[in-house]
């Protein structure tokens, strides 16, 4: 049965087709004939209690440089007009995003928002992952200059980076020679009110991080990101690249230990210390009623794990 899905994303325009996994999904559902509205979180609004955004239908096609179609802008009211809304924008994790998430609420789960947005405030990020702190490197959350310079001379190799952003942006790699640490923490109080992550530079990483499929707590299928030469980051922004990959014992032991709370709750863990976990948040479509089911069909097939940015979040880095 076709469906409407509103994307509410950055701008179309903005996305880079070979990694991007809302391009993904959104051309896998318009294969399985369901049709697409493109809005930005700044269309969306509240209006005498209604949820509704300024919203264009979207075609997709995987042609550089030609990847889209908008039409007319039309008012949708995302509790009638559309049965998903997918929540796809990318972070800063800031207080529009969770306002967007407050207004989302009020259609969730009559029309099905992906993920619930309750879950995705809930999760946020770099946080989340702290309940599985045995799968972490040594982590540290903190404002406090003196504990991250007490951190940073038990450990010497530091990852520095803000705890709410994404795509590698203002990720730092200090190694025990370096002298920028101070500099760093200057700027860093200077552009964040909030603390920063600290962790012990695991040098493996090198050889790649792994992402692994989790749907409804079982392995779906894995993908290796490699950074590039003489960069510490792997993200596909900065020059990462996706390669095949296989899982060894401890990922699969990793596997067993998050896939069960993974099913109990409806968003997704990614699990980094060369290896990423996602749980896709099936558990609410397959209890939607039958109009929402083929939405389950939308997600990307094993295939294209490799050649997108999953939304996720992150464990350890």
């Amino acid at each position: 049965m076709p469906l409407n899905v509103a994307i509410q994303m950055d701008h179309v325009r903005t996305i880079d087709i070979a990694g991007d996994s809302t391009f993904v999904m959104g051309l896998e559902a318009q294969k399985r004939g369901h049709t697409l509205y493109h809005y930005e979180p700044g269309q969306l609004f509240m209006r005498d209690g209604k949820i509704m955004a300024e919203a264009q239908p979207m075609e997709l096609r995987r042609e550089k440089d030609n990847h889209f179609s908008l039409g007319e802008t039309r008012l949708i009211h995302l509790a009638s007009d559309v049965d998903v809304v997918l929540m796809r924008q990318d972070p800063p994790f800031d207080m529009s995003y969770i306002t967007a998430t407050h207004l989302l609420e009020h259609v969730h789960p009559k029309t099905l928002v992906v993920n619930d947005p309750a879950e995705v405030r809930n999760a946020p990020e770099k946080l989340y992952v702290t309940h599985f702190a045995e799968f972490m490197p040594p982590t540290l959350i903190a404002t406090d200059r003196k504990q991250i310079l007490s951190f940073r001379d038990e450990h010497k190799d530091i990852i520095i980076k803000p705890l709410f952003g994404n795509g590698g942006a203002g990720v730092f790699h200090i190694t025990p020679g370096d002298e920028n640490l101070n500099a760093l923490l200057e700027m860093f109080t200077q552009m964040y009110r909030e603390p920063i992550i600290v962790q012990a530079y695991l040098k493996d990483v090198r050889q790649g991080d792994k992402r692994i499929i989790l749907i409804d707590g079982e392995i779906a299928g894995a993908t290796n990101r490699v950074p590039a030469a003489g960069e510490a980051r792997s993200n596909m922004h900065v020059g990462g690249r996706a390669e095949k990959s296989m899982l060894t014992d401890r990922e699969r032991d990793i596997c067993a230990a998050l896939g069960p709370a993974q099913k109990t709750r409806p968003y997704f863990c990614r699990h980094r210390r060369h290896r990423r976990l996602h749980d896709r948040n099936q558990r609410d479509v397959a209890n939607r009623p039958s109009r929402n089911q083929p939405l389950r069909r939308c997600l990307p097939r094993n295939e294209d794990l490799g050649r997108h940015r999953s939304p996720s979040v992150d464990i350890c880095s």
